[in-house]
């Protein structure tokens, strides 16, 4: 016989000490949760008799309505078991507050709405862009889950290759982020995982060379003859620094400001992950430093000096456009950096962090250490330098064959 009841999820209590309310079944030792769609704060439920306390200015009415959906649930689940029949949660949740909308469009804009109130203002234009590319595909306007097929996502994939001419990453790129909203819906119970497509359509992923520069080719970038004082110098200096100060990102290269520099240590909160991140500066970043250091050194003044000041950096979007600009301009200089000093790569600021990457675990530095200064997640994400090392050491042993 199952059992019914309604129950505080303390377990569940988030940061403004709120907790949903959940109707709990329990069958054959199986234990299932219904949301109610209700969260209240710790201070206002009463686990003596179970209901919302009076001094909740709605308590009344939410006490109705969750005795009047317990019925509802406990005539349904109690209906089921005498016809030794079962229904999922989702069956159940849908009976009782009626069927959810499954278009897969609004659930989304609202999934990627989240990022954009993150702050994650580069990951909300990225994901925007991916839904918007089906939009144009789709052109009526909607769709629903039960409609993206494995068959829709192979005549989409072709559609992106040749119509967007977009590369088989990219197109991972753009699918994996749908398959992310579907993983997303089917956890919530919003659609069944017998509807996703991607039971049966498999991603498809090219393997890519990750580039850096050896010591020869950083040492040319280093020594050319560039004009002092010109932005390209700038942009040769910020892409040195990066390649010997723990191959910091551009965003926070360019968000450096004097108060964190204490003469020998950098100590900062990484823009992509939020996290606090202490880099010991090594000599030749101290000399790069140490030339745009002025007489009497202004706190709030970026080391760099590529974004303006007076930048408002809690406008998100204002500051997401300013880096987006300034990466643009730098990267446009390093190109021309890289062809004058014969450099055949296709050099951007981001190989300054593989280089250093690869430098460090060259000269010995852990992979463990490694993934710490390049405030990595998971060292799963430094590995991949590990085996770039591993192949250098591999082409350096040829030389016994010679």
């Amino acid at each position: 016989m199952a059992s019914v009841s309604t129950v505080y999820r303390k377990d569940k209590l988030n940061k403004n000490d709120e907790a949903p309310i959940h109707f709990r079944i329990i069958k054959d030792r199986k234990i299932t949760y219904i949301s109610s769609g209700i969260m209240l704060a710790s201070d206002l439920w009463d686990d003596k008799n179970n209901r919302i306390k009076s001094k909740h200015p709605n308590s009344a009415r939410f006490n109705s309505f969750l005795s009047n959906k317990f019925t509802e649930l406990q005539d349904e689940v109690f209906g089921h078991d005498t016809m030794q029949k079962s229904l999922t949660s989702r069956q159940l949740r849908d009976k009782i507050y009626g069927k959810k909308p499954t278009d897969f469009f609004v659930f989304a804009d609202e999934a990627n709405e989240i990022y954009l109130n993150e702050g994650k203002i580069g990951t909300y234009d990225k994901q925007r862009s991916i839904i918007t590319k089906l939009r144009e595909y789709i052109k009526n306007g909607s769709i629903a889950f039960q409609d993206i097929t494995p068959e829709f996502l192979l005549k989409y994939e072709s559609y992106l290759k040749s119509v967007h001419k977009n590369s088989i990453n990219t197109v991972h790129k753009d699918m994996k982020f749908i398959r992310k909203l579907f993983n997303d819906a089917i956890r919530i119970d919003l659609i069944d995982n017998s509807v996703n497509p991607f039971n049966k359509y498999k991603l498809k992923l090219e393997k890519t060379q990750r580039s850096y520069l050896n010591e020869i080719e950083l040492l040319q970038i280093e020594q050319l003859k560039i004009t002092p004082g010109t932005k390209m110098d700038l942009h040769r200096d910020m892409f040195i620094f990066a390649a010997y100060a723990g191959g910091l990102r551009v965003s926070d290269i360019l968000l450096l400001k004097w108060k964190d520099f204490d003469g020998t240590k950098i100590n900062f909160t990484i823009m992509k992950t939020g996290t606090q991140l202490s880099i010991r500066v090594p000599n030749k970043a101290i000399e790069i430093i140490n030339k745009y250091k002025p007489k009497k050194p202004n706190t709030k003044q970026f080391i760099f000096p590529m974004l303006p000041n007076e930048l408002d950096l809690k406008n998100l979007r204002e500051l997401d456009t300013a880096i987006s600009r300034a990466t643009a301009y730098i990267n446009k200089n390093l190109k021309l950096i890289a062809s004058k000093a014969e450099i055949e790569k296709n050099v951007s600021f981001h190989i300054s962090r593989h280089t250093w990457a690869t430098r460090a675990l060259l000269k010995g530095i852990s992979i463990d250490k490694v993934s710490k200064l390049m405030g990595h997640a998971a060292i799963k994400e430094t590995q991949i330098y590990a085996k770039i090392v591993s192949s250098e050491l591999d082409k350096a042993m040829e030389v016994f064959n010679e």
